[in-house]
């Protein structure tokens, strides 16, 4: 079902610059950018501006398997919408709006057609659970 849509989202206990600075900078993106403990993101860049490109690095740990997450931004506000098209071509919009001290992340992508709806609903909703982590942990 080409062009269909799946929503995920988390709310993060910090504020909205704090969430925002912690999900754009490659720094801080390698070290949650990933679904699972026996994956990671060595590497992430970040040129974060309308037109600008992204690519973070995904990696099984023992080496096995791995593929660069890309795209480029077409909209940003900051610090509450990214709009991108990925290197396949399908959308993702990313929403954070402040809730008191706390900030609501929700992603919204159109579907790919080599996975289920629900695996792929599962890693996109792991990777956010992944950052809500991080994110409260430092």
């Amino acid at each position: 079902m080409a062009g269909k849509k799946i929503r995920v989202e988390t709310t993060v206990d910090l504020p909205l610059a704090t969430v925002w600075e912690l999900w754009n900078n490659p720094e801080h993106v390698t070290k949650w950018y990933f679904a699972s403990p026996d994956w990671h993101a060595p590497k992430a860049a970040n040129d974060l501006r309308a037109g600008g490109a992204f690519n973070i690095r995904m990696e099984a740990r023992d080496g096995s398997f791995g593929f660069d997450f890309a795209g480029t931004y077409t909209k940003i506000e900051k610090p509450t919408n990214l709009e991108c098209r990925l290197g396949d071509g399908r959308s993702l919009d990313v929403k954070f709006s402040s809730l008191e001290s706390r900030t609501v992340i929700v992603e919204e992508f159109e579907m790919e057609m080599t996975n289920s709806e629900e695996r792929q609903r599962a890693g996109w909703q792991a990777i956010l659970d992944n950052f809500k982590r991080y994110a409260e942990s430092i």
